[in-house]
């Protein structure tokens, strides 16, 4: 996949997320019903064990990059101080295939099955280069909080 500098969104712009908590780095290309998502596997990540990305981390990082589908219309303005929670309410597949190492920059794609409100049912994959890390069908729940 060729990335183009000047497409990459910040994903702090779609999660409400922060470090130590944050397993996405940047959006590579956001649609209403698919998003592409890069991040980088660090040393000091709270996922990280034995120079290994955990197989928590990578669901972490699965639900992240496919709640940027459905977080996008809470988050349109920047500018906004959005509050939103956001949780998995289901996993209905998953089958874990390698565990990433430090330095590895991982690859993951969602995309939307189905919509009711503001419950969600996605696929998921990601990768390394090109050999599959896991795969996933998960579902997911986020609303903004008001204050």
């Amino acid at each position: 996949m060729e990335i183009k500098e000047d497409h990459i969104i910040n994903i702090h712009n779609f999660l409400p997320h922060r470090e130590p908590m944050l397993m996405a780095d940047y959006i590579l290309e956001l649609t209403k019903e698919k998003v592409v998502t890069s991040f980088e596997i660090k040393g000091d990540n709270i996922f990280v064990h034995n120079n290994e990305f955990a197989e928590a981390g990578l669901i972490e990082n699965l639900a992240q990059t496919c709640s940027s589908i459905l977080g996008q219309s809470f988050f349109e303005n920047p500018e906004a101080d959005t509050k939103v929670i956001g949780f998995i309410t289901n996993i209905k597949k998953i089958e874990i295939f390698a565990l990433p190492k430090v330095g590895d920059k991982i690859i993951s794609k969602a995309s939307l099955i189905s919509l009711y409100e503001n419950i969600c049912n996605i696929f998921c994959e990601t990768f390394n280069n090109d050999e599959i890390l896991i795969r996933a069908e998960i579902n997911l729940f986020i609303q903004e909080v008001k204050s």
